[in-house]
């Protein structure tokens, strides 16, 4: 059992090799150069970096225009995706192909995603041409304020079908047995999916909200390819702009600090979030 055991760990050290060298390492020596005033010497000038980044404009539009897309995508998604996930759920056996559509985008590379997107809101596009047969003016969406309705709804579209998946595997943990004696007792399906689904899938459904909040923080590529480094809109303006446009300038420390800044904000929502699963856990229990 021990030799079992060693062979185990052999096996494992260059996994962890690669994630000391490449995660942990920089994860610690960057927050050293946060704390460094960017010079030849480095020298040490505590947190002066901290203070000069959150009193930065861009960077407050940055953080504050990142948790607005992300307070928008992440219930969007864990909403819609449930309702997809439990409507596959009728359709049993027939479902597997529909499911497969819905994950197609979420294996597609973004490139090809940007340039469908372009076509269907281009002035002259598909977006627009509905528009003008509802009787509507065209809108510009790919410049200024509205350039924020087709990144979220690209976002929505590239992630919904992945928390479908979790989803639809979590219900078919739930004994069918319950919606029946359920339905024979009068309940609704309304009532059914607050006191039947939802408790049994709550881990599940826990997962699928904290994976959205993870990935609307990764929105920047998308509006990255539409709207470039600087875009026209500051509504499209995220954190993920700001560090890499001082990672273009080389300012190590600008970058380091935004982003020990934002990883410690993200760790804060996440605690309340786990606070709040377990505290709803427990009221089911």
């Amino acid at each position: 059992m021990f030799r079992k055991k060693k062979v185990v760990w052999l096996l494992l050290l260059p996994a962890f090799t690669g994630l000391f060298v490449f995660y942990i390492i920089p994860f610690f020596g960057g927050i050293y150069y946060s704390l460094t005033d960017g010079t030849f010497q480095n020298n040490f000038i505590g947190f002066g970096n901290y203070a000069k980044v959150w009193n930065n404009t861009m960077f407050q539009t940055g953080l504050k225009n990142t948790l607005i897309l992300s307070v928008l995508c992440a219930p969007a998604i864990w909403i819609i995706s449930f309702i997809l996930a439990d409507m596959l759920r009728v359709l049993d056996k027939h479902a597997k192909g529909f499911r497969n559509i819905l994950l197609l985008p979420y294996l597609m590379p973004s490139a090809a995603l940007i340039l469908i997107w372009t076509i269907l809101f281009d002035y002259g596009g598909v977006v627009n041409k509905m528009l003008v047969a509802l009787g509507l003016d065209r809108v510009i969406w790919l410049r200024g304020a509205p350039l924020r309705v087709p990144i979220i709804i690209l976002y929505m579209w590239k992630n919904i079908g992945f928390s479908v998946v979790i989803f639809t595997a979590a219900f078919q943990s739930v004994p069918i047995s319950l919606y029946e004696f359920a339905s024979l007792e009068g309940a609704s399906p309304l009532y059914q999916e607050f006191k039947i689904t939802l408790p049994l899938i709550s881990p599940s459904a826990f997962l699928v909200f904290v994976m959205a909040w993870i990935n609307a923080f990764k929105i920047f590529k998308e509006a990255y390819y539409i709207g470039g480094a600087y875009p026209d809109s500051m509504e499209i303006y995220t954190l993920q702009h700001f560090m890499n446009n001082h990672f273009a300038k080389i300012n190590y420390q600008y970058v380091t600090t935004a982003a020990y800044s934002f990883a410690i904000i993200v760790f804060v929502l996440f605690a309340l979030l786990y606070y709040m699963e377990s505290r709803i856990r427990k009221g089911v229990n």
